[in-house]
Formats: C-alpha cells, structure tokens, sequence
C-alpha cells in the first residue's frame, strides 16, 4: 500500500500495533484508522462511535462498529480484553476525561492516545497578538463549534500520566508530516503516546 496519502499520525499508529492484535477504537469516526489496521495489520478491530452518518461510513466499510457515547463508560468489556484502545483525536472531546482514560487503561493492554497541542507556538501567538480562541490545521474549529471541552498542551498531559502512575511507553510529536524532536511543547501541533499501566 503506498503511505503518501496517509496522514502520520495514522501511520505511527500502524507502525505500534502488532498484526493481528485486538484493536478497540474510542470515537473512531469514520473508521479510517481502523479500516486500515484490519487491512494492514490483519487486527481483529472494533469501534464506538458516537454519530450516526460516521457509522455508516464504518460499516460501508465492512467495519465492526457500535454506536455508543464513550463517557458512558466501558463496563461491558472485561480487563486486558483488548491489546490496544485507542483514542486519536478523541479524548480531548469526552466530559468524562479521566474516567475514559481509566476505563481505557482497563480494558486495553495498552493505549495509544493523540490530541492537539493547545500550547502550541501559533495557538499562543493568536492569543497573545489577537486575544482570540486560536483557530490552527489541530484546532480548526471556531470557539462557538469546537467540539474539543479539554485544552491541554504535551505538558499537560505527560505530568497528568507521572502524576497518575501512568507509563509512557513512547512518544511522537507532530507537525503536519514532520516529526518534531526539538521542544515539542512549542513546536508540535499535536502529541502521539503509547501508554500503559502495568
């Protein structure tokens, strides 16, 4: 398959799954990413998914999807019942942050998250320079449609998991299609992890 058109996060995360894991992915849209690890890493794959037009488009797909609100809870799968869950580009859009992540940490062996950098250098300059909401290529929406309740920035997060006992296993900075190495903080319009907690 040629990765061009992929976009990176999406390949990152097909490069930390294993094939043929168990995949389950917490408000997985339209099923991109899970299309594409159960073609790619022949992971036996599953989805929540909130909107309605979305689980079509999964299931037009052939995917395995059920419609749920993942602030629900996740208390009809056992622990360790899944070798990954993810959350990419969804836990910055749950009330319930911490029980998601909780439950998800339950339920997966391990769990790979990606949100958008609110620290990033721009979203701060649009403040700073224009006292506005930023409106940036990771935070697109404007301040009355967003659906993102949860600002938090790389830093926020990795002193959230130290502070919760939670592992980073890895982690990717984003840019576009660059991976950031130098202050990610700064510089990466969004954060990928790879975490667990033993």
């Amino acid at each position: 398959m040629q990765y061009d058109c992929v976009p990176l996060d999406h390949r990152i995360i097909l490069d930390l799954v294993k094939p043929g894991s168990t995949v389950l992915d917490l408000g997985c849209g339209s099923g991109e990413l899970l299309y594409l690890l159960t073609r790619e890493k022949k992971a036996r794959g599953q989805g929540i998914e909130i909107d309605d037009q979305a689980i079509y488009d999964c299931v037009a797909r052939g995917l395995c999807v059920f419609h749920g609100d993942i602030d629900a809870g996740l208390d009809d799968y056992t622990d360790k019942s899944f070798d990954y869950v993810i959350l990419n580009q969804s836990l910055q859009q749950v009330q319930k942050l911490e029980s998601v992540l909780s439950q998800s940490l339950r339920v997966g062996k391990k769990v790979i998250i990606g949100f958008p950098n609110f620290a990033y250098y721009r979203s701060r300059a649009q403040i700073f320079f224009h006292g506005r909401t930023p409106v940036t290529p990771s935070l697109p929406y404007e301040w009355y449609d967003t659906p993102n309740l949860h600002f938090l920035s790389i830093f926020d997060f990795m002193n959230y998991c130290k502070k919760k006992g939670i592992t980073i296993e890895q982690d990717f900075f984003l840019a576009g299609d660059k991976i950031i190495k130098l202050l990610p903080n700064l510089f990466a319009q969004s954060g990928l992890f790879l975490i667990s907690r033993e």
